[in-house]
């Protein structure tokens, strides 16, 4: 029964952010939002749901381990196994102002996460926990994130090929798929955070396995899929602009939002764990400094 609700979670949760984002984006595009705004907050929003709804439903429950594992595996799975498929479908040209701003970013905000996550080793303390106080730090990166990212809405004009493919709904339709969206996330979220703690408690792994594995490879799909038909479409703003804008959203606003919720004990998540998606991006940012990059 547990697997069931793991599947049937995983399920909902995918369909309800697929409703909300298109519904959502309708509504924005009948009140003349750009396409560019659209792709840079709903689109990236849509695809970071899942992880969202399972961490916060995790920080509510007591499962904080489930909580920040989904959004560490996530990143490192975002930052792997994404842009690796991604790169083997069609090679990747990064933007100059991607390498330059973007990337440092991701790593940025898994440094901020490594520190906030290291009581015990920085304070001496008998525990790691990501207070409310780390949470509403990180927000308050989350908010400058978002700030920036609506100064290159502005300041840029679109380019081809990077436009957002918004659905045409009347307003009626674009409702119902919102609403009907988010009681899909709130309804499979809990499912799949029930199913997942029940799965780690029956096998006698921790927590934090389970959400570094399975919960963190289930709710990246969206990311996964959204790169690799972006690099079909030969889309190579979108095929790592959706990973990098995942990861900074993983971090800075569900870590934050969850830890302001609820601390969250880091628990069996080591240093190590944290460290991962550090190692990960740094490689990325060389390699893609290594082998040119364009404006």
């Amino acid at each position: 029964m547990s697997y069931l609700f793991l599947t049937l979670g995983l399920a909902l949760i995918l369909a309800g952010a697929n409703y909300l984002t298109d519904g959502a984006a309708a509504v924005a595009k009948r009140f003349r939002i750009s396409d560019l705004v659209i792709g840079l907050t709903i689109v990236a929003f849509g695809t970071s749901a899942p992880e969202l709804v399972i961490s916060v439903m995790s920080a509510v429950k007591g499962s904080s381990e489930i909580a920040i594992g989904n959004v560490v595996g996530s990143n490192i799975f975002n930052i792997l196994m994404i842009v690796g498929c991604t790169a083997l479908v069609m090679p990747i040209s990064i933007g100059k102002s991607t390498m330059s701003k973007e990337i440092p970013l991701v790593i940025l905000s898994s440094l901020v996460l490594w520190f906030c996550s290291s009581d015990m080793l920085m304070d001496g303390a008998a525990e790691n926990v990501v207070s409310r106080s780390d949470g509403l730090m990180l927000l308050a990166f989350f908010l400058i994130f978002m700030r920036y990212t609506f100064s290159i809405a502005r300041n840029s004009t679109e380019r081809p090929g990077g436009e957002t493919n918004v659905k045409e709904m009347k307003p009626c339709l674009a409702a119902l798929a919102i609403v009907g969206g988010l009681a899909g996330l709130i309804l499979g979220g809990r499912w799949f955070v029930d199913g997942a703690s029940d799965i780690a408690k029956s096998l006698g792994v921790c927590e934090s396995v389970i959400g570094l594995t399975i919960v963190a490879a289930g709710t990246s799909l969206p990311e996964l899929a959204t790169s690799i038909v972006a690099a079909v479409k030969k889309n190579p703003d979108i095929a790592i602009g959706n990973v990098v804008g995942s990861s900074l959203f993983n971090v800075f606003f569900i870590i934050g939002t969850s830890a302001t919720i609820r601390p969250l004990a880091v628990g069996h998540i080591s240093a190590v764990d944290l460290g991962v998606p550090i190692g990960a991006s740094l490689p990325l940012w060389v390699l893609g400094q290594a082998s040119g990059t364009r404006t």
